[in-house]
């Protein structure tokens, strides 16, 4: 019998599969922050079904974008210092993907309660990420200004790699709505400056006056450049890796001393139309669009979530959920069972 299943296993069901697994093996170092999302059934979260925020970071583009975001923000020295000085990327890489990424995942498609998780936990995390930069500046994560850069560069990053390679062409306003709701986010964390439109965001970015090559910078480029990860996974990261350096401002390529290589867009988009074959749309935007009683266009997911049979319009115990607010600490009053990012 099993040599019959194989021989009826076509090879392309076969590769899609060995996508997947590899992809899963990436983020699979934190706890998922959706596992419990069904049991809020009916919350929008910050955006919900209609936003352009669940379309653009449920494509395979966010991949680059994340990385994009890295690369950038390595070019502002406190925050660099902060990462060098605090972080324990260099020893736990997949881990530290796997929490970013979980808080990505969280603000933009879980219910209020995952969201207000997802903040506390950086919050947390962040509490005593302070310092002096190599350029004798005092650092604090918590400073609103640092929460600015992480924050926009991130969006900026994001809305670049859908722009560039998403799987459809972007209106003007279409993108400003991104950076809109996106902002959101940032206000959540503490950031004070937030542009609203596509064009300000990526001037706010391009035109920083904080830029500037630090050893904290050196230090992280060096590792996105050549991260510690199995050969055929680092193969496709550094094809995606140089499709997120083609997208940068050539003000910021010359401070963090990356170049473009010959073909890397044209390879980028390649690789794009391969990976939305193999993975299709995230599967965290369908648990999400299941969640709020959203009609599904099942064309575009290829994967389910393992925990998509726990579907209930109740939290245990048949308790109805709370409202969709946070309170001003970013915690969502009466939120049972919150997880952490760091858990």
């Amino acid at each position: 019998m099993v040599w019959m299943m194989r021989i009826l296993t076509s090879p392309a069901t076969r590769l899609r599969g060995a996508v997947v697994g590899r992809a899963e093996r990436l983020f699979a170092h934190a706890d998922d922050p959706l596992a419990d999302t069904l049991s809020y059934a009916g919350d929008l979260g910050l955006f919900g079904p209609d936003s352009i925020t669940w379309e653009i970071m449920g494509d395979a583009a966010s991949f680059i974008g994340g990385i994009r975001a890295l690369l950038v923000q390595a070019a502002h020295p406190e925050v660099a210092a902060g990462v060098a000085d605090h972080s324990r990327y260099r020893e736990d890489p997949l881990g530290r993907l796997s929490r970013t990424s979980n808080y990505v995942t969280a603000t933009s498609y879980g219910a209020m309660p995952e969201v207000a998780a997802a903040i506390a936990a950086v919050r947390r995390a962040h509490v005593g990420v302070r310092g002096i930069s190599h350029r004798g500046m005092a650092y604090s994560a918590g400073d609103p200004a640092l929460a600015a850069w992480v924050h926009n560069t991130l969006t900026d990053s994001f809305l670049v790699a859908a722009e560039r390679y998403g799987p459809r062409r972007l209106s003007v306003a279409e993108a400003d709505r991104f950076v809109a709701e996106q902002a959101k986010i940032g206000r959540l964390m503490g950031a004070t400056d937030l542009p609203e439109t596509g064009a300000a965001l990526a001037g706010w970015v391009e035109d920083h006056p904080a830029v500037a090559r630090s050893p904290g910078m050196i230090e992280a480029v060096r590792f996105l450049q050549d991260p510690p990860l199995d050969p055929a996974v680092k193969l496709g990261y550094q094809v995606l890796a140089s499709a997120a350096v083609a997208t940068l401002p050539e003000r910021l390529r010359v401070v963090l001393g990356v170049k473009t290589r010959p073909g890397a867009v044209q390879v980028g988009k390649v690789a794009m139309g391969s990976l939305r074959w193999a993975l299709g749309s995230s599967p965290r935007w369908r648990v999400a669009l299941l969640r709020v009683g959203a009609p599904i266009a099942e064309e575009r997911f290829k994967q389910k979530t393992p925990f998509e049979s726990l579907r209930t319009g109740t939290v245990p115990g048949g308790v109805e959920h709370p409202g969709n607010e946070l309170d001003g600490n970013g915690a969502h009053p009466g939120a049972p069972g919150q997880r952490t990012l760091s858990e």
